[in-house]
């Protein structure tokens, strides 16, 4: 039997009633957390699942691109989610997306993880558009910031230093540089312009079966990157009750830099 064992398990993805199970079945067994081992055995995807997250980048682009002539000053955050949701099924997405998507617009937009609202569109809002797709299992996670209608100056200008922070992170993703490099590199940047207070997340975060996995492009990290690696270059500047940008990128490290799977266009582009 089991008793006496040790039985590795993830606490994060377990939940209590099916933990319980378990140890009803070998009461005396061991059960250490062995997230740190299971990860370590996803951490680096082979060419299959990366295969599957390039596919799943593909669909995620053609829903959105099918949905940005849709866009009218007037529409709600929600309307324009339920198009974006429809346009991920029809191009190919497993029903079962990595997250719902995010589609915020003036100052919900200053909040990363705001949800879709019942907020009309406004002349002069920015539109962050945060969404993904899932194909055999494994997802994309993308974001692009769109201006509705003309925007003010300053918006225009946010826009272009996270769009020179995104570059600059996928620039410094390489085999042997450690994760906190990528970050650094992303968020100096958007220090050196005045806007560090305003970047108030991690600058990415690994992708493959769940939307969110190790390793974490965050300044205490100093995991290696490894070819195989799979992570989002995210970096965002965010105005209280005003608007927010955010651009992000799906990375894959490979022997001797890295590849972006997204080449959607990353300029701010006019919609509405």
């Amino acid at each position: 039997g089991l008793d006496g064992k040790r039985i590795g398990v993830e606490p994060r993805c377990l939940r209590l009633l099916e933990f319980r199970q378990v140890k009803n079945g070998a009461p005396e067994a061991e059960f250490p957390d062995a997230s740190r081992l299971v990860s370590s055995l996803r951490i680096k995807k082979d060419v299959g699942e990366i295969a599957a997250m390039r596919k799943a980048v593909k669909v995620a682009q053609s829903a959105l691109e099918a949905i940005l002539p849709l866009i009218k000053i007037g529409m709600t955050e929600k309307e324009l989610a339920a198009e974006l949701t429809v346009q991920l099924l029809r191009n190919g997405s497993q029903p079962e997306m990595p997250f719902s998507p995010i589609l915020s617009g003036g100052p919900n937009s200053a909040n990363p993880h705001a949800s879709p609202s019942d907020r009309k569109l406004q002349p002069g809002d920015l539109l962050v558009i945060d969404w993904g797709a899932t194909v055999d299992g494994y997802i994309s996670d993308l974001t692009r910031t769109f201006a509705v209608g003309e925007v003010d100056a300053e918006y225009r200008k946010i826009h272009q230093i996270v769009q020179e922070a995104n570059a600059a992170g996928r620039a410094a993703a390489k085999p042997r540089v450690p994760c906190a490099e990528v970050d650094k590199a992303a968020r100096e940047v958007i220090e050196k312009a005045g806007y560090g207070q305003y970047f108030t997340h991690r600058t990415g975060h690994g992708i493959g079966l769940e939307s969110h996995e190790d390793p974490y492009m965050r300044g205490d990290n100093m995991e290696l990157l490894e070819p195989g690696m799979a992570f989002t270059v995210e970096p965002g500047i965010y105005l209280p009750g005003r608007n927010g940008v955010r651009i992000e990128d799906n990375v894959v490290i490979t022997e001797d830099g890295a590849e972006c799977l997204s080449d959607m266009p990353r300029e701010l582009r006019v919609v509405g």
